[in-house]
């Protein structure tokens, strides 16, 4: 049984960081992609980051480019995503997502992707 499990979310001021972290267990994920996703208030659920976890290869939405940075650690079948520079607007509840890879293409669509963790909340004040 498939489980991703994030922590590291909080309340924090704009200009600060965090690192989330996702825990994945249940089966090999040498074949699949793991991605970032935020859903904050009254809007949709929305990609932000993904990581292939075999090749490492790594992909962003625009918006985040640059104060993101999604990284994985095969050793502890985690991964993780550092935050920095935190605006108001990365208010969001922030869910990790697993997608079996069958090619090189690497998704952004919720659609794609089979497994969810239950979320964690970031919170940015001004």
């Amino acid at each position: 049984q498939v489980q991703l499990v994030e922590s590291g979310g909080g309340l924090v001021q704009a200009g600060g960081s965090l690192r989330l972290s996702c825990a994945a267990s249940g089966r090999t994920f040498n074949n699949y992609a793991m991605g970032w996703f935020r859903q904050a208030p009254g809007k949709v659920r929305e990609f932000v980051a993904g990581i292939a976890w075999s090749s490492g290869r790594t992909y962003y939405a625009d918006s985040v480019k640059g104060r993101f940075t999604i990284s994985r650690d095969n050793a502890k079948n985690t991964v993780y995503l550092q935050i920095d520079s935190l605006k108001p607007e990365d208010t969001a509840v922030y869910y990790c997502a697993a997608d079996r890879l069958y090619g090189s293409v690497l998704h952004t669509r919720l659609n794609d992707y089979d497994y969810w963790g239950q979320g964690t909340q970031v919170t940015v004040s001004s």
